[in-house]
């Protein structure tokens, strides 16, 4: 099934973390905290200002953002889990560095 969010709206697929402690363990799922760290599945055209124009989002498909502990809209799609929040739900885009550059003198 395909599916687009409509206006500002981005869905977030969760990242599950480690299921061990640093002692080896297991961590039951109902005992784990949900993550607050996804990956941008789909985004919005964006939302439309008092100009009327749309404005396009801050973030795209592929990026890693942080959100809060209680954003967004739990959705079953398919198999999958997924969340749909606001783009302003959304509290930062984690950025990786790039490989191989190396910093000017």
């Amino acid at each position: 099934m395909k599916f687009r969010p409509l206006h500002d709206r981005v869905v977030v697929r969760r990242i599950t973390e480690n299921e061990k402690t640093a002692g080896g363990i297991i961590i039951p799922d109902s005992a784990q905290e949900k993550p607050q760290e996804g990956e941008v599945v789909s985004v919005g055209p964006g939302v439309r200002g008092s100009d009327g124009k749309v404005h396009a989002l801050d973030v795209k498909a592929g990026d890693r953002v942080l959100f809060g502990k209680w954003s967004g809209n739990e959705v079953k799609i398919g198999s999958e889990e997924l969340l749909i929040m606001k783009e302003s739900d959304i509290m930062a885009v984690l950025e990786s560095k790039a490989k191989g550059k190396k910093k000017a003198a």
